[in-house]
């Protein structure tokens, strides 16, 4: 049976590592007002048919912190590679000058950057409720267990590390929140 209880803390364990993968991947395309490369990883381009990632496709660089370069390996894609960073809908106005794209990324204001601790607080509890769904997967497992001839005791156990598991990515939730939070609001 341990080895039952074992398997059911693994799963549950993957489950809110996937979640936290995810907060990360969500988090790293929310701008905080300096230019990052990450910001244009939901970007794919028509390449001759076949929709490619722009990072595929070209170098996309920052020389400093409010500018972004694009610089693809093919030059007769940069009006293709322009108008999908116009269609994803980031809010940036790339400029194309004949041998790269450079994307100069505006200074938040306030409000925007209330609206983006926001969308981080919204993400982070979508985070929160996809590690309690975890915990409640592997509690009914545990509970299944019990009916079937595992001891009190040990479904007891099993119970307190399942949510001890869930307490920990929890905090490092907040912790991604906090971090994310004055990242944003830092000027």
């Amino acid at each position: 049976m341990t080895e039952e209880i074992e398997l059911i803390l693994d799963i549950a364990e993957e489950q809110m590592n996937e979640s936290i993968s995810r907060l990360d991947s969500v988090l790293s395309k929310i701008r905080a007002g300096k230019a990052s490369p990450q910001m244009l990883s939901s970007v794919k381009v028509d390449y001759y048919g076949a929709i490619t990632p722009l990072a595929q496709m070209a170098n996309i660089n920052t020389p400093d912190s409010q500018t972004i370069s694009i610089q693809p390996f093919d030059k007769s894609v940069l009006a293709d590679i322009e108008k999908a960073i116009i269609e994803t809908n980031l809010g940036l106005n790339p400029m194309n000058n004949g041998e790269l794209i450079i994307i100069n990324v505006p200074a938040l204001t306030e409000e925007r950057r209330r609206e983006l601790v926001k969308q981080v607080k919204l993400e982070t509890e979508n985070c929160k409720v996809s590690i309690r769904n975890a915990r409640q997967k592997a509690n009914e497992e545990v509970k299944k267990l019990a009916k079937d001839g595992l001891s009190e005791d040990m479904a007891r156990d099993a119970e307190t590390n399942v949510q001890d598991l869930t307490d920990k990515f929890i905090t490092i939730t907040d912790k991604h929140f906090t971090d994310k939070e004055k990242d944003v609001m830092t000027i």
